[in-house]
């Protein structure tokens, strides 16, 4: 993937900010709002959506999938561990850890698509 200094410099901003929010969702002390979900699963939703985000965003800042995949597999595993060993008003949840996957299979099935919506000459349609 050629990309031009500005794009990378984009693509290196928006993995920085999917990184912080990715972080802030799994890592602050207490949830805000902590209380009734928004609607039933909304927990799962948030775990799916922050993996697909950082993953994606990983990916299409240039990160090997074979190097972002794993490690963000291994992630959702010590997240969750840290969240229940560490932080006393959250909970390690294994439902969490297979929201998680769920979220980087997504967030590299998006990114494999738009990588290959890229390298495909103009005018080419599906």
């Amino acid at each position: 993937m050629t990309s031009s200094p500005a794009m990378t410099h984009v693509r290196r901003t928006v993995l920085a900010l999917a990184l912080l929010v990715h972080l802030a969702a799994l890592y602050v002390p207490r949830v805000p709002g902590d209380g009734p979900d928004l609607f039933p699963g909304a927990d799962k939703v948030v775990h799916v959506g922050v993996f697909a985000l950082v993953v994606g965003a990983a990916l299409w800042a240039g990160l090997p999938a074979r190097w972002g995949v794993p490690l963000a597999l291994a992630h959702a595993v010590v997240s969750e561990v840290v969240q229940h060993v560490l932080l006393p008003a959250r909970s390690g949840d294994p439902w969490d850890v297979l929201a998680d996957v769920v979220g980087v299979a997504l967030g590299w099935a998006v990114a494999a698509r738009v990588t290959r919506a890229g390298r495909r000459p103009s005018g080419s349609g599906r």
